[in-house]
């Protein structure tokens, strides 16, 4: 186990849950390479981040040619622009069904708060974040060279970015999935934002964010980039994402940034009282769990994979739920479909640490 220094104690940061976690934008903040996005950090880090049911028609020719009416779940979207304050909601810029705008960021919000409804729905029957067809409601261009985007409990906001190290947040797709997923997360099996139970929470927001990316562009799970956060950074940063699901500590490795801290298996667990406990530091170990299940597994990650961790977030965890209990939740579920999930799942569990023991042990429940 790693222990951090408990005497450095970094910027406060938000407990609100943003894609780029406080230990980067802290070290970013004391950047002498990048002066002007060490100021956007710091102004990041010191802010303060502050339904209805929608249906369609669909038209269909069924098998003996007849048209077929029928009406299925919609997402119900708007944008606001806070015109570069601290101020939320903002100005409504686009709602369900405008057309597409001249502010790119506006139009790819929109697309992204689309692509995750329709994730959540055809892989979940999942009618939204909360299940129930809620408004997706967006903020863009919240602050100034704002370096972050996060899930403020009812919303999505999007900061710009300072142009040397961030670019707008809403351009990562990923990064949008990953927002909505604390929003199912907050509505199907609340965790507490702390420990080990913050990294789950962490984790399967980034499952969700993966999901989106990939069910967005039909990927197979051995196709798919597990990414996090891809393009994000401008091309002055040495890195690739956020996150890597799949190789956790390689993202990113940058004379400023510092090197990716996430580890890749029990055995580097960090144990600190910063970034809440290492929600996203930690957040590495299942998030890799969950990418070897699912490319063990083979096909698209969002259909057996993604059900299986769909339905444990869903099965009555405790709010401080800890990983093990969590692999149990899971296998479970997989036991709930065949020995080959279980097997599977089991692989991705035992390889980062969690659980020990082959496939024929018994399975929790």
């Amino acid at each position: 186990m790693v222990n951090t220094a408990e005497g450095e104690r970094g910027m406060t940061a938000s407990r609100y849950q943003g894609i780029v976690p406080s230990y980067l934008l802290d070290r970013l903040a004391r950047s002498d390479r990048f002066p002007h996005a060490a100021r956007a950090a710091r102004q990041t880090l010191l802010g303060r981040p502050p339904a209805q049911r929608r249906a369609q028609l669909k038209l269909s020719i069924d098998e003996h040619g007849s048209l077929v009416a029928s009406v299925e779940s919609a997402p119900d979207r708007t944008i606001r622009d806070a015109e570069g304050t601290e101020t939320l909601p903002g100005v409504l810029v686009r709602s369900e069904g405008d057309a597409p705008v001249a502010d790119i960021a506006v139009n790819q919000a929109y697309d992204g708060l689309g692509s995750t409804f329709q994730m959540l729905l055809n892989a979940f029957d999942r009618n939204s974040v909360d299940g129930l067809g809620s408004r997706l409601d967006a903020t863009v261009h919240y602050g100034s060279e704002y370096d972050n985007a996060f899930w403020d409990g009812e919303r999505m906001v999007f900061g710009d970015g300072d142009g040397q190290v961030f670019q707008g947040f809403t351009a990562s797709l990923s990064v949008i999935g990953h927002e909505l997923g604390h929003g199912v997360i907050q509505h199907a099996g609340e965790l507490e934002y702390q420990g080990e139970s913050g990294a789950l929470n962490e984790s399967i927001a980034d499952v969700f964010g993966a999901l989106t990316e990939q069910h967005s562009l039909d990927q197979t799970a051995a196709d798919a980039t597990w990414l996090i956060g891809a393009g994000i950074f401008t091309p002055s940063v040495k890195g690739v994402a956020l996150r890597s699901m799949l190789h956790p500590g390689t993202a990113y490795d940058d004379p400023d940034l510092g090197a990716d801290p996430q580890p890749a298996d029990m055995s580097g667990f960090v144990r600190t009282s910063e970034d809440n406990g290492g929600v996203h530091i930690n957040s590495g170990i299942p998030n890799r769990a969950f990418a070897l299940f699912a490319r063990e597994l083979g096909g698209r990650a969002w259909e057996t994979a993604g059900g299986v961790w769909y339905r444990a977030l869903s099965s009555g965890l405790r709010t401080n739920a800890t990983f093990s209990e969590f692999a149990d939740a899971t296998l479970v579920e997989a036991s709930k479909v065949d020995r080959t999930v279980v097997r599977a799942l089991r692989t991705g569990w035992s390889t980062v640490g969690v659980i020990v023991g082959s496939e024929n042990e018994r399975t929790p429940g």
